[in-house]
Formats: structure tokens, sequence, C-alpha cells
């Protein structure tokens, strides 16, 4: 590499380095990209410095050609356009021929979740165990917790975060069967609460208050008191109880956690028939295309019904249970 484009992708990547503080790997990921899509153009008789929209076009789709996936080709795009715009910072160029690119597709993502059975069986161990006689009764606490938690969790789909800095005060609503979240922004949202939640918050409340009077504690402004520097049970301390709790019923600890049971939520009320923008509301997402990663569901439940209920979904010549042939 000795001309021109050299010259200036060496530029730029000290820019990247001095000025905005760029890690190696970083650096040497951006010379690797910039570097083959040099070789690239070149080979068509362009360069880093007079590529066109056309020429980088031509580009993206020789990697899609040669077999990079959607994430390694969104890179690539995202090491071109950094550079162009270096290069019309420092009036190298008058344009930049990225600006008018799309960024590959990348594949849906979908979320991981839990069947209803698997949800089921945990929350029957959290219940077990919770029943079981103990002589420590800090011990017992954990475990009326630990329910709570998962009951309530299940019950409403919210974040871990919001879950663990619940007030105290959510105990003593007027109405229980509701419960107001504040959510990302300090948004408030309301939510309903199962009666197995409000029994399993019950339970555990009147546990800890118990041991709070019994001990002259002070009563703390947190619902899941904690001796953290936040106050409250850390996030982390939960996963980590419901990834033991899943080993102890069977279940793979590893792809266990608070989130997937906010996914469980989410997929097992679209299942049943919830409306999409219910669930976005429930879930506190701003945005319904936040929620949108559960269409699949949607999809699913709307094609077995139309096959099961569709007078015409039936393929010729095929015979139902009542031994009728359909047109």
């Amino acid at each position: 590499m000795a001309d021109l484009s050299s010259a200036h992708l060496e530029a730029f990547l000290e820019m990247m380095s001095a000025e905005r503080g760029s890690a190696g790997n970083t650096l040497t990921s951006y010379r690797s990209d910039l570097e083959d899509a040099l070789a690239f153009l070149r080979g068509g008789g362009s360069s880093l410095l007079a590529a066109t929209s056309d020429d980088l076009r031509r580009y993206l789709g020789d990697i899609s050609a040669r077999g990079f996936a959607a994430s390694s080709q969104a890179r690539r795009l995202s090491a071109l356009r950094q550079f162009y715009r270096f290069l019309y910072s420092e009036g190298l160029r008058g344009d930049d021929p990225t600006g008018i690119l799309d960024s590959p597709k990348k594949p849906l993502s979908l979320p991981k979740t839990l069947s209803v059975d698997h949800v089921t069986a945990l929350l029957d161990g959290a219940k077990r165990e919770a029943g079981e006689a103990t002589d420590d009764p800090a011990e017992h606490l954990r475990r009326l917790r630990r329910l709570a938690l998962i009951e309530l969790l299940y019950a409403t789909g919210m974040r871990v975060s919001e879950l663990v800095g619940l007030p105290a005060s959510v105990a003593a609503q007027e109405d229980d069967r509701f419960l107001i979240i504040r959510g990302k922004g300090n948004r408030e949202r309301l939510v309903p609460l199962s009666a197995a939640s409000r029994e399993a918050l019950a339970a555990y409340v009147a546990c800890r208050t118990r041991l709070e009077e019994g001990g002259g504690k002070a009563a703390s402004p947190f619902l899941f008191p904690a001796r953290s520097a936040s106050g409250h049970l850390p996030r982390q301390v939960f996963a980590r109880e419901l990834k033991d709790l899943a080993g102890r019923c069977g279940l793979d600890a590893r792809s266990l956690s608070p989130h997937i049971l906010r996914h469980a939520f989410a997929s097992h009320l679209l299942h049943n028939g919830a409306d999409l923008r219910v669930v976005q509301e429930l879930l506190g997402h701003a945005d319904i295309s936040t929620t949108q990663i559960y269409t699949h569901i949607l999809e699913e439940r709307l094609h077995r019904l139309v096959s099961d209920h569709h007078p015409l979904a039936k393929q010729a010549g095929e015979t139902d249970p009542a031994g009728k042939q359909h047109r």
C-alpha cells in the first residue's frame, strides 16, 4: 500500500487513536476492514479516496457473496462511514458516499423463553421450598422472598431492575390487585397482579415485618432490602438464586435468567391471545418496535387460527374426523 489512499487511511487511524482513544483491537479491525475495501476498489480501478456510492455498493455485494454474515457486513460499512466522515471533516472530500447506503439487515434474533411447563416447575419448586420447615428464620425469609420475586416477575413481566428496586410502599397499597411500576425514563405504568403473586408477596412481607420488629430493625424503604450499596437486593443475587433453584428443579440453569422470565411472560400472553399493544404497555416499552420481537408468536397463532378454523384452509381431498371430504 503506497498510494494516496494508504496515507489517508493512516491519518484516519491516527485520528481515531489520538482524538477518540480507540482501543488497539478496534484500530486493528478498522485497518483490516478498510484495507479489504481498498483491495477490492483497486481491482475495479478506483480507490478509497475516489470511490463512489456505486463502488461501495458493489464492494458490499462482494463481501455478501463471499459469505460474510450480516453483522460483519454492517461492521465493514460502519468502518467506511467513519472513514468518509473523517475525509469530509478534513476537507479531503466534498461528499460522503456512504450516506445513501443501507445497512445490511440482520436476521431477527428471537428472544429465548421458557415453556409454560418449565415455568410451572420453577414456581412449584419455589413453593415447595418456601413451605419446608426450617429452624433458621433468615433462611425461611429468603425462601419466601425468592418465591415472591419469581411470582411477581412472571405475573408482571417487569424488568429485574424494576423488581428488586420496588419500594416497600407497594405492599401497603389499598388495591393489591395492581402494582404501579416506575420504569425507564421515570415513566409509571400499572400492571395487574395474579392471585398467586399477591399471596406470595403477602407471606413474604408478613415474615419480613415480624423479623424486623423482633430484631428492633428500622424498616427499609425497599420491598426487598439487602446490605448492599443500593440498599436493595442486587439483581445479580436474584439471578444466582434463580439459577440455583432451576438446577434443583431439574431445569437447565445455564439458559435461565430473570430476563428470560420476562420474555416468558410476554410470549405466553401473546400465545393466549393478548394484543401486542397491551403487551407493549405491560412491558413498559416506549416504542412498539421494541415489542415486535414477539411478532413471530403472533404469526404462529394467526396461522394456526386460520388453518384450524377457515373453511377453505384444508387441502382438497382431505378428510376430517367426521369422515367428510373437503373440496
